[in-house]
């Protein structure tokens, strides 16, 4: 089976600033893969690179055994669902209407969504557990529901790979765990989920597997337990940290000045 996506040795470079300098992974179908590193590591660039926004890299970059350089937009939007980490409309659009957007690759030239299209966002709000909230008005809501519509959005494209950027760093506590347990269930369902992150500790919880980028490179790769070490938190962040196991999981115990 081909891995839903795949990169090999993926270079980019701003000017004469390599940012990206071979990255190589692949990705099942049903994994959830948190892309951890700090900021400058490299994490937005490759996501764009991944989405065929710039085909400006060198290497390789394949979706469902296609290389993204070949695929015309549309295409790419029948393979791939991009979930920004939030998003401000122009207008004042309804739940339902900001869901039907992610089925605008589906109809053909000024046609506007149909019956069938509504079918697809009303199927995929019920798959996040938001359906009675299809007339409220998008701007009104909560970030953690706001977040919500956006993955339902991309679940409307019909894809298996979602790219998600940074899904609850603008989130409070309880919503940034409610958001997190629907992209876990989403994974459990067969959807392959990439997202950019700066929570080990949420990762430790939630995903199947860490990339660890640092330097434009990936400098670990695993399974959660196996990938997040004081040695890569300090690699990554410059940080002491020691770990801890508790029954529900591994804990990250900051060091903090006076600590022993």
């Amino acid at each position: 089976m081909n891995p839903s996506i795949q990169a090999e040795e993926v270079r980019f470079s701003y000017g004469k600033n390599e940012v990206l300098r071979g990255v190589n992974f692949a990705a099942q179908r049903g994994q959830l893969i948190a892309v951890l590193g700090p900021n400058g590591a490299g994490k937005s660039t490759l996501f764009r690179c991944l989405l065929g926004l710039y085909h400006n890299y060198h290497g390789s970059i394949k979706i469902d055994g296609r290389e993204v350089k070949s695929l015309q937009p549309r295409e790419i939007a029948a393979k791939v669902a991009y979930i920004p980490q939030t998003q401000t409309p122009t207008f004042h659009y309804t739940v339902l209407e900001m869901v039907l957007m992610g089925t605008t690759h589906r109809v053909r030239g000024l046609q506007s969504p149909g019956e069938k299209e509504e079918a697809i966002a009303r199927e995929a709000l019920a798959q996040v557990g938001i359906a009675d909230m299809e007339q409220r008005s998008f701007g009104q809501l909560s970030g953690g529901e706001q977040q919500l519509v956006l993955i339902a959005r991309a679940l409307a494209q019909q894809t298996e790979l979602l790219i998600m950027d940074e899904p609850t760093s603008s989130l409070d506590y309880g919503n940034q765990l409610r958001v997190m347990q629907r992209v876990k269930e989403l994974a459990q369902q067969g959807y392959t989920i990439l997202l950019s992150s700066h929570n080990p500790q949420q990762d430790l919880l939630f995903a199947d597997r860490i990339l660890a980028l640092h330097d434009g490179v990936i400098c670990a790769d695993g399974a959660p337990r196996t990938v997040v070490t004081p040695e890569l938190l300090d690699k990554l962040y410059h940080i002491k940290t020691r770990l801890a196991e508790a029954e529900e999981g591994r804990l990250i115990v900051p060091l903090l000045k006076g600590d022993s």
